[in-house]
């Protein structure tokens, strides 16, 4: 029987969606849970997932589309009914899928990545894809620091005869895009899905291993035998590789994970990505609609810096999780935020009202390839050191693969924006209303301070850092942000969490 997948509910307050890309084609395989199909919405990119297993039939929509929830955006079958007729059907919507997610790379190519592109002439008969791949997060970051090459059967071509040939006769668009980004082609990958399908696991095993089989022999060999050539005339401008540096060295800081393919012309323009064009308008309303003023305090983190040393592999073995500074400074900032409630409160100059937060939904910035995206960890006022840290890396690393849900970007009290795991010595964060606060945790470095004890005064080489503090004025007075920060960096340098780490 056929299934109509309707685009599901992303949360209380999202009633439609764009379609930004089609991960499968009319005659893929999908399995139960397997992404489908890229949502867009005004709070954040998800990918939607295969209901059932089977094979798609059909794709109601195409790349762009503004679709309402409950609205039929697939149709998934049988194998037999994939097979049967709609020839002209199914090869109409492999071409639109591929001219419509042409044009979303090239609308998504300034999210970037941290893999260079290698740009290469596109084979007529493939088409390019629209989804991102994942880029390392700050959000849970630490501070400093089978047959081979066999056509899969029939299938239409575009003029409703024939066979698809090449690269599109093998793969998906999500797996070509998957082997041009690591500058791979499809003959250098053993597939193992039916007769001879490149499937995604395919291409990820191939890309980690570099290829395999005669077809990565075959491309080894070509550059010997071909006679020399001129440097295409389009490039990508790319960082050079980094280079592990020697003991005692310092490492090159990293490079930003957007690349831009120049095309051999002086400038590019392209159109802003729906996810740079929100998060615009965003830090343009919040700067316009609040009074916004940044305060910062220097905190002694060589005791937390100590015990991290001293626990990080065992904590890492026990929770999976890792003990950077952030999950303690986020238990510390938990257990300050109760006594400073005007810091954990939401303005609304509309109504004249202010709403204070018994409870603690904390934002947690995340760097990923699309943009800044700030998805919040529910009640964490109840969670403890290890609970913050898994919490910390699940919401990294589902925002960084889409699999954020907007109910878990909306709703925040109180944001924490981690600019230290990537140098950042100081920070005037901009705040994510309703809330009134946000704190930037800055680049934890060893430097000489003076230490006065019950000997005098000394010098000591410690772990400092400092903590920034953006406050909207209209609600939190100078005084208020000064005794929060005060509190916070007390607690920082006093407290211990030995305990609270269970190892």
């Amino acid at each position: 029987m056929a299934t109509e997948v309707e685009l599901p509910q992303l949360g209380e307050s999202v009633t439609e969606g764009v379609i930004t890309a089609w991960l499968v084609e009319v005659g893929d395989e999908v399995e139960v849970d397997q992404p489908v199909v890229e949502i867009s919405t005004d709070k954040v990119d998800t990918e939607i997932p295969a209901p059932v297993a089977g094979t798609v039939t059909e794709l109601k929509a195409e790349v762009d589309d503004t679709i309402e929830v409950g609205q039929v955006i697939m149709v998934i079958g049988d194998a037999d009914e994939a097979g049967g007729g709609d020839e002209g059907g199914a090869s109409g919507s492999e071409d639109s899928a591929d001219e419509d997610s042409a044009d979303e790379d090239s609308a998504d190519e300034d999210s970037g990545g941290d893999e260079k592109v290698t740009p290469e002439p596109k084979p007529s008969s493939s088409g390019q894809d629209a989804s991102a791949q994942g880029a390392p997060a700050s959000g849970g970051a630490e501070y400093m620091g089978g047959a081979e090459g066999v056509p899969s059967g029939p299938s239409s071509s575009s003029d409703g005869g024939g066979q698809v040939e090449g690269e599109k006769a093998l793969t998906s668009p999500l797996v070509r895009k998957l082997l041009r980004e690591a500058g791979m082609k499809p003959d250098q990958v053993r597939g193992s899905g039916a007769g001879g399908r490149i499937t995604r696991e395919d291409a990820q095993r191939a890309i980690e291993s570099g290829g395999e089989g005669e077809g990565k022999a075959a491309a080894e060999a070509a550059p010997a035998s071909a006679e020399p050539q001129q440097a295409p005339a389009a490039s990508t401008v790319t960082p050079p590789p980094a280079v592990a540096a020697a003991p005692g060295e310092r490492e090159r800081p990293p490079a930003s994970p957007t690349q831009v393919d120049f095309s051999g012309e002086r400038e590019q323009t392209q159109d802003l990505s729906r996810v740079r064009k929100a998060i615009a308008r965003s830090m343009m309303d919040s700067l316009h609609s609040t009074a916004q003023l940044t305060a910062g305090v220097e905190v002694d983190l060589t005791r937390i810096m100590n015990l991290r040393a001293a626990k990080k592999d065992a904590f890492k073995a026990q929770e999976g999780a890792s003990l950077s500074p952030l999950p303690l400074i986020s238990r510390a900032v938990c257990m300050v935020l109760p006594r400073h409630p005007v810091v954990n409160s939401s303005i609304d100059t509309e109504s004249g009202t202010v709403t204070y937060h018994r409870y603690i939904n904390l934002g947690m910035a995340v760097d990923t390839e699309r943009g800044l995206l700030v998805p919040n960890i529910k009640d964490a006022q109840d969670l403890t050191v290890p609970g913050l840290a898994r919490k910390i890396g699940d919401l990294a690393k589902r925002t960084r693969n889409k699999k954020i849900q907007p109910d878990e970007i909306s709703g925040g009290t109180f944001t924490i924006t981690n600019t230290g795991s990537v140098g950042t010595l100081f920070d005037t964060p901009i705040l994510n209303p309703p809330e009134v606060a946000i704190l930037a945790t800055c680049a934890v470095e060893k430097r000489p301070v003076v230490i006065s004890d019950a000997y005098g005064d000394s010098i000591a080489i410690r772990w400092m850092s400092y903590l920034c503090l953006s406050y909207d004025h209209r609600m939190v007075d100078g005084a208020d942000a000064a005794r929060f920060l005060q509190d916070l960096k007390f607690v920082l340098e006093t407290h211990d969490f030995t305990a609270e780490l269970g190892v």
